[in-house]
């Protein structure tokens, strides 16, 4: 079929609907006349923004009827303001079906309904560019088979990836997806590597690069800022900078950024890995300049200085209006443009390398090494080529800091062959060498090494974790539905399917975490304070001693604690005990027999639980308050406090404590101690993720975990162990992030993203525990942002796939950032 006839079967189609031909569209046939008289195939662009819904029906008819002709590629372009409903949309679409070459729908608000019909039907088009679209999570599983490229950029809704999302997009080569939010290292990673053919990746772009291949600098080229390297990709940034408008008359290419997007932009590059360095050497800084700078800084995640190592920008010196910041160019204090510099020597010329738009995910520790080792096949990320001394370099380093499977393990093991090895009586071929102290496990064969062989297995198979939100539902107490909003809690000493937790409210609940289900249910009685401490008896598990911010601490029994209260007058304390002012931890002894408490002041209280009196009141024994108190697991009279003066110390209760064992100290205030399940060592977390470990025997430091701070003096951070002591679970009030570490060697072995299902909100941790009854779960107590006032206790299993937690919807969450209390 030639042009000329698939004209005229447009204009019979016109005549057919009773619609007049469209101008715009005949003009479209015009040109492809044109490049007809030229070659045997030709080409038509469709522009959306020039047609109407009435011509879209004869436009269908049109092109279904040439499905057979000489037409070589169809385009279907949207640059600004489209008429179309979304439904010829895609129906124009799927007509053209093998004649798609370029789809590219940049700023097209669609919704959420049309996005899911393209996803899960698939597209036959070559380039697929869905730049600036509102997507939550990337859910792709139609066929996409001829999809070579697909841009992504500035979806700044989108914050994660499915595990399969790629593994129908056989051929796809160049993916960009520059300013989303895409944070997980684990998950992404995952879902690229179903992509055999990916060559190029990025997740930030060279300021002169449109495209996503290596930068023309890096090659010791001129770079040219308005050269792109192909022509689809040209065509499909051809707006790439509209959202930086230039008020100043700047070229548009490099664009004035407004303070927090340019401090927001700043990373320092070097051959191997993403770093963040902030170098100051300028005089004269104001003082608001320098708070709004610190503080986007801190936002952004930028600086790995503690809040006391920040910069000090008074004393800087000014230079014809201008003040350079390391690599960041500051203009009239308040304006800043700046770029990212990747210096290197390639041919012998020094070259410079800018960076912009980073999605979050770049700005974690050694992420470009990460990236390169787990995916092999990459020849150019963020518009750097990859070369080979990069690679073996990026494995190393990659090794160094990342745990790839747990347990020392070098490569995946199904649990088909860790059962048939159970089975055969051999043991595990991966596990290099038994975690120290040697004693604790020396049998290869035995069942703790095949629990943790079993664990390790999962771990690697699954897209994981699965997670699912615990405090769910509402109470009815006296015939009104309250919704419950916790504050603390902690996993049952025995009973692997009990939880208890205290709320804001002052009540103290106990429930079936398995079911959801409540088992006793205490409502707060008096003045409505929050539940600040919980501690299980070990020898008697049916009791709890709970402590209030109010000073109020009581023993209860849960077998005399009905899931439904008619009245609270009848369900007492079984014990109650003298008030400790201003409350905020409590931890019972391995015989049950004492408690301590510890409050927002330099004392520790020690109680008696049996006859509910206050046996000693130890004064002074840190210079600030004492955030919390740990005793032993094993012995009664040893515990450990932590206390924001920076000092944790060891005590023993038959030296009748005045002065300690030992003391430790943070560069920062610390926030909660522990000791491991063995009492072998001391987990110690200070303030903006200072986490450490220390051996329990004498307060030296063992393990360093070297987690990134953000700046902020307000970030408490708070740490358990996981699988007994052989990981560490890590989080803090100020990000939405778990980190998953070896207590051994510190290496990464995950993050858990905390998000608000429904909104795609951050969520954030102000409390955790490891499960003691499950290898790699845990539960987070977790708020949001808005001010519903509602948190949620979060259940998370790491061996159990994400997809699992589509059938379920997070409620969002907030409150305050409370500093007190474990």
């Amino acid at each position: 079929m030639t042009i000329s006839t698939l004209e005229a079967c447009y204009l019979d189609s016109c005549k057919r609907h009773e619609v007049l031909p469209n101008s715009a569209v005949l003009s479209w046939f015009s040109k492809a006349k044109i490049q007809s008289w030229h070659n045997e195939k030709y080409s038509i662009v469709v522009s959306l923004d020039q047609l109407k819904d009435a011509d879209v029906s004869p436009l269908i008819h049109a092109f279904m009827a040439a499905e057979s002709s000489e037409i070589n590629a169809v385009d279907i372009l949207h640059e600004s303001n489209c008429a179309l409903s979304e439904e010829n949309i895609t129906a124009l679409m799927h007509a053209i079906n093998l004649k798609l070459r370029i789809v590219d729908l940049l700023d097209m608000s669609l919704t959420k309904d049309v996005l899911w019909d393209i996803f899960q039907d698939g597209l036959a088009c070559e380039v697929l560019n869905l730049r600036s679209l509102h997507i939550r999570k990337l859910n792709i599983v139609g066929s996409f088979t001829r999809l070579h490229t697909l841009n992504l950029d500035f979806c700044t809704s989108l914050t994660g990836i499915q595990k399969d999302c790629f593994a129908c997009m056989p051929n796809l080569m160049h993916l960009s997806m520059c300013e989303t939010r895409v944070a997980n290292l684990w998950t992404t990673t995952a879902a690229l590597s179903k992509l055999p053919s990916l060559a190029e990746l990025r997740f930030q772009n060279c300021l002169c690069c449109k495209d996503t291949g290596p930068c023309p600098a890096s090659s010791g080229e001129k770079a040219n800022f308005n050269v792109c390297g192909r022509t689809d990709m040209t065509q499909l940034n051809m707006a790439y900078y509209r959202e930086v408008p230039s008020t100043n008359g700047r070229d548009a290419m490099c664009p004035a950024l407004s303070t927090k997007e340019a401090v927001r932009n700043l990373i320092s590059l070097d051959d191997s890995k993403t770093t963040c360095k902030i170098q100051s050497r300028t005089d004269d800084f104001s003082e608001n300049s320098e708070v709004k700078l610190s503080s986007y800084l801190k936002g952004m995640c930028l600086l790995e200085l503690s809040s006391t190592d920040l910069p000090d920008l008074n004393g800087w010196a000014k230079s014809q209006n201008k003040v350079s910041f390391g690599k960041l160019l500051i203009q009239d204090k308040d304006e800043f443009t700046m770029s990212f510099h990747k210096q290197h020597l390639t041919n012998g010329t020094l070259n410079k390398y800018n960076s912009y738009h980073p999605s979050p995910i770049c700005f974690e520790k050694h992420y470009r090494d990460y990236m390169i080792a787990s995916l092999p096949h990459l020849e150019v990320l963020d518009n750097i080529p990859i070369r080979k001394m990069d690679r073996e370099m990026a494995k190393t380093n990659s090794s160094k800091y990342y745990e790839y499977l747990p347990y020392k393990r070098q490569q995946k093991e199904s649990v088909v062959s860790v059962l048939h090895k159970r089975e055969m009586g051999t043991s595990g071929i991966y596990f290099q060498k038994p975690f120290k102290p040697k004693q604790l496990y020396p049998y290869k064969n035995g069942q703790h090494f095949f629990l943790r062989s079993l664990s390790a297995a999962k771990l690697g198979s699954s897209a994981g974790p699965f997670l699912h939100p615990l405090s769910n539902f509402s109470h009815t107490f006296k015939e009104e539905s309250k919704r419950l909003r916790p504050r603390q809690f902690e996993y049952h000493p025995t009973n692997s399917s009990l939880m208890a937790f205290g709320t804001l409210d002052g009540e103290v609940v106990v429930i079936n975490h398995e079911s959801g289900k409540i088992v006793s249910y205490i409502p707060s009685i008096g003045a409505l304070n929050s539940v600040l401490g919980l501690c299980w008896l070990k020898k008697n598990p049916s009791k709890l001693v709970a402590g209030s911010d109010d000073g109020s601490l009581k023993l209860f029994d849960i077998n005399n604690m009905p899931p439904k209260v008619a009245d609270f007058y009848c369900c007492s304390a079984s014990v109650t005990y003298d008030n400790f002012e201003q409350l905020t931890s409590l931890h019972i002894n391995s015989t049950d027999d004492q408690f301590l408490a510890s409050g927002y002041s330099k004392n520790v209280a020690l109680y008696d639980i049996s006859s509910g009196k206050r046996l000693q009141l130890f004064t002074n024994m840190h210079r600030e308050p004492i955030n919390v108190v740990k005793f032993a697991n094993h012995s009664p009279f040893l515990f450990a406090t932590s206390s924001f003066d920076r000092d944790v110390k060891m005590w023993d209760l038959r030296q009748n404590p005045v002065r300690p064992c030992y003391t430790a100290s943070s560069s920062r205030g610390n926030v909660m101690v522990c000791l491991s399940p063995d009492d072998l060592y001391l987990l110690v977390s200070a303030v903006d993720n200072e986490v450490k470990q220390l051996l329990a025997v004498d307060g030296r430091l063992y393990t360093n975990f070297e987690i990134a701070s953000t700046g902020s003096a307000h970030n408490y951070t708070r740490s358990y162990y996981m699988n007994g002591r052989d990981y560490i679970i890590s989080g803090s009030c100020d990000e939405h992030v778990v980190r998953i570490c070896c207590a051994q060697t510190g290496r990464r072995l995950r993050d858990v993203h905390l998000e608000d299902k429904e909104s795609g909100n951050s969520m954030f941790v102000q409390s955790l525990r490891g499960d003691p009854f499950r290898e790699f779960h845990m539960s987070i107590l977790a708020a949001s942002t808005r001010p519903s006032s509602k948190w949620e206790i979060i259940k998370v299993n790491m061996l159990a796939s994400s997809h699992c937690a589509e059938k379920y919807s997070y409620e969002q969450r907030c409150g305050p950032s409370y500093i007190l209390g474990g």
